[in-house]
């Protein structure tokens, strides 16, 4: 289920970003016995990395990621933790 559930968080950010990096991480298993977890929604951690989030602010990247996400936020993910970069922001966090 975990599988499915990162392939589609997967496709979905691909074909509205085209990232030039994506890593989607289950992190469930860190929050096992927490409340939200009880329905079966899953907690994972998106790293982004697309030429779309120039210029944008960290709060209307976010706002872009949950919109690509839609209805996913309410049938499999209850927690996402989103780190969404410009190829450059990326590349300057990577060096220092």
């Amino acid at each position: 289920m975990s599988a499915d559930r990162i392939a589609e968080i997967e496709k979905r950010l691909t074909a509205t970003f085209s990232p030039s990096r994506l890593q989607v991480k289950d992190q469930s298993h860190l929050h096992a016995g927490h409340a939200g977890a009880q329905d079966g929604r899953g907690h994972f951690d998106v790293l982004v990395v697309a030429d779309s989030f120039v210029g944008r602010s960290r709060l209307q990247r976010h706002r872009d990621v949950y919109d690509c996400l839609g209805d996913l936020l309410q049938s499999d993910i209850h927690a996402l933790r989103i780190k969404a970069y410009s190829p450059e922001e990326f590349s300057k966090m990577r060096s220092e």
